[in-house]
């Protein structure tokens, strides 16, 4: 058979990638804390299907964000019959999609499934993908850290999901961050107190959440080329300049406008996560948009000092489960994203010193059998040793040199003089140190250091 003219790439797609062990290291790292205090406030796991069908995604997001989702073609033959027809549509071709993030799965199950709690905590810590250009910290695939209430109108509840995430990023030792709040009707009222049209309201919301990527100029020139007119465009950020000013939210709240009972909504989540992890990083934002267009209520995102871009967002749609069936049911959540936490965690050096590989390589030399290594390897790991055993037996200093190259800590000699004695050689790679140990008093050296 005639070579491949062409070679093939063993680089990932485009905006996925590989985890090598010390990023899968980091990531357990994360995700274990995550877990640990998500469950701490009560909240239960979920877990959906990678794939849903595009009736469940579309119409979900808004505009642009439909354009991101994944879809998957047809099986051969029905996607045969689809090309045959004409038109061609695109539910023809395909009718389910990758899940674009872990909320709308959430609303479809608690619509499906009648006998969940009537105040449904759940998290859910699962990949999603979107269509979208690549860029740093920006992935097409990418985990979310999700909680969620639903069944409630409470404040609690947003205190609660603020409050989780809150905890999660001062745990893992995050100490300048700021949870930004706003309220989807008080934002409404902006656009309108612009003398921007009802019909352009979502186009204005979606080019002003772009604000803290592409500035005042981007979002100016962007609402332009929609349709909203330059004196119309002007007043909008000038009036979110006014609504920034100390106090400004409580003057809404004290009126008896459009503005006041958002505004009293919000300061009410504030009142609500006073005491809690939330407390002291909630603060009012009036240009924080969201883009996402199921946000019903508040609103809220996660800013770092220095860092272009969120660690993570959320907010209350109390009517999102309503499109999945006759029943309204109010909910609320956040999500942490996970890529953006570890990007910014390496980049600070905030990550503890976590164990990768072997602590202890076992060598042995050629008149050791097999089966006699791994039975004193067997016997380390039953005292909680992570034990590596060298496959091959080349020179020793090959072995030991390997060792070094994975990290151990240690490498354990074994021969057959220490097979008849019950004991091995141990030595410490960092000291140079070498003794005999008794096999069952090697987990206490090592750990001795």
């Amino acid at each position: 058979m005639a070579a491949m003219s062409q070679s093939i790439s063993t680089k990932p797609p485009s905006g996925m990638r590989d985890f090598l062990a010390a990023d899968v290291i980091r990531r357990r790292h994360v995700l274990a804390v995550v877990q640990r205090v998500y469950e701490s406030f009560g909240f239960v796991p979920l877990e959906t299907p990678t794939i849903e069908n595009l009736s469940t995604l579309l119409g979900k997001y808004g505009p642009e964000g439909d354009q991101l989702l994944y879809r998957l073609l047809h099986r051969r033959e029905r996607l045969q019959r689809a090309l045959a027809e004409t038109p061609v549509t695109e539910l023809g071709l395909a009718d389910e999609g990758l899940r674009y993030d872990l909320t709308v799965p959430l609303a479809r199950v608690v619509a499906n499934y009648r006998d969940l709690p009537a105040y449904y905590k759940r998290y859910q810590i699962q990949p999603v993908w979107r269509a979208d250009r690549p860029a740093k910290g920006r992935f097409r695939e990418f985990y979310q850290c999700d909680v969620d209430v639903t069944g409630t109108k409470s404040r609690v509840a947003d205190a609660e999901v603020c409050g989780a995430v809150a905890q999660v990023l001062r745990e893992l030792g995050f100490t300048d961050f700021r949870l930004l709040a706003n309220h989807r009707e008080l934002l409404r009222g902006f656009v309108a107190a612009a003398g921007i049209p009802a019909e352009l309201e979502g186009t204005a919301l979606i080019a002003l959440d772009k604000l803290d990527k592409i500035g005042r100029e981007g979002v100016l020139a962007e609402l332009e080329t929609k349709g909203i007119a330059a004196a119309a465009a002007q007043e909008l950020l000038a009036t979110l300049d006014r609504a920034r000013e100390p106090g400004a939210l409580e003057q809404f709240a004290a009126g008896d406008g459009p503005l006041a009972e958002p505004a009293r909504d919000l300061l009410a989540v504030f009142a609500a996560a006073a005491h809690g992890p939330a407390g002291a990083q909630l603060v009012f934002d009036p240009t924080l948009a969201r883009g996402l267009s199921y946000y019903t209520g508040p609103i809220f995102e996660i800013a770092c000092a220095g860092l272009s871009g969120s660690l993570g967002g959320g907010g209350r749609y109390d009517h999102l489960i309503g499109m999945f069936g006759k029943q309204q049911i109010p909910a609320v959540g956040f999500s942490l994203g996970l890529e953006r936490v570890l990007l910014v965690m390496e980049e600070r050096g905030m990550f503890p010193p976590l164990p990768i590989g072997p602590e202890v390589l076992l060598c042995r030399f050629p008149d050791v059998a097999p089966a006699e290594a791994l039975r004193v390897a067997t016997a380390l790991r039953a005292q909680g040793l992570r034990v590596e055993v060298f496959a091959d037996t080349p020179g020793l200093g090959k072995q030991l040199g390997y060792a070094a190259a994975v990290g151990a800590g240690f490498a354990l000699i074994l021969g057959s003089a220490e097979l008849a004695a019950g004991t091995v050689a141990l030595k410490d790679l960092r000291s140079g140190e070498q003794v005999q140990v008794p096999v069952a008093q090697v987990a206490e050296r090592v750990r001795a250091g």
